[in-house]
C-alpha cells in the first residue's frame, strides 16, 4: 500500500513539473540487455540508449554493459514462446533531464526489445558519481586467486608445533 502511494506521489510530482515546464531532476536508468546478443550488438544497443538519453538531457555518470549472473530468473513472453534469462548484460546511466524528456527516455527504453528488464529511479548527482567511482575502483582491484584452506591450515599447524612444545616446558 505504501509503495503504491509513493508511486502515485512521484507521478503527481512529475506531472506537476511537466505542467510548470519544471526544473530538471537526476534519474538513474538501470537495464539488462539480452545475454544472447553478440558483443557488437550489446555495444550498439548501449550506445543507442545513451544517445537517446543525451538527446533528452545530460549524462551525469554511467556504467557500460557487463555480463552478470542474475539473482533470479527473469521470464518474458515472446511470440515464439516463453524465454527465461539467468544472466544478462547489465548497464546503467545517470542523467539529468526534465519530466517530459524523462517520459521520452522511458518510452524509448520500453520499446527496445533487446532490453529484458529496466528500472528508473530518482537520484542525485553526488550519488551517481560516487557509484561510478566505486565501479572504477572495483575494476582496478586484481582478482586474487582463492587461497587453499588446507595449505593455510597446514602452515598454522606447523607454527603451533613450534610454539606449543616451548610453552609446555615453561609451565
Amino acid at each position: 500500500m505504501a509503495r503504491k502511494k509513493r508511486e502515485v506521489e512521484i507521478e503527481e510530482t512529475e506531472m506537476a513539473d511537466a505542467a510548470e515546464g519544471g526544473g530538471s531532476k537526476v534519474y538513474e536508468l538501470g537495464f539488462h540487455l539480452d545475454p544472447e546478443l553478440p558483443s557488437e550488438e550489446v555495444k550498439k544497443a548501449y550506445q543507442e540508449i545513451r544517445a537517446t538519453v543525451e538527446g533528452q538531457g545530460a549524462v551525469v555518470a554511467e556504467g557500460e554493459p557487463q555480463m552478470t549472473q542474475l539473482a533470479y530468473s527473469i521470464s518474458r513472453q515472446e511470440p515464439s514462446g516463453r524465454r527465461d534469462f539467468d544472466s544478462a548484460h547489465f548497464s546503467w546511466i545517470a542523467y539529468e533531464t526534465s519530466a517530459p524528456n524523462h517520459a521520452a527516455v522511458l518510452a524509448t527504453v520500453a520499446a527496445d526489445k533487446r532490453i529484458i528488464r529496466s528500472i528508473d529511479v530518482i537520484t542525485d548527482k553526488d550519488a551517481a558519481r560516487h557509484a561510478a567511482e566505486l565501479r572504477e575502483m572495483a575494476k582496478e582491484i586484481p582478482a586474487s586467486a582463492p587461497s587453499e584452506p588446507a595449505a593455510a591450515e597446514a602452515e598454522l599447524d606447523a607454527a603451533l608445533e613450534h610454539v606449543l612444545p616451548a610453552q609446555a616446558g615453561a609451565v
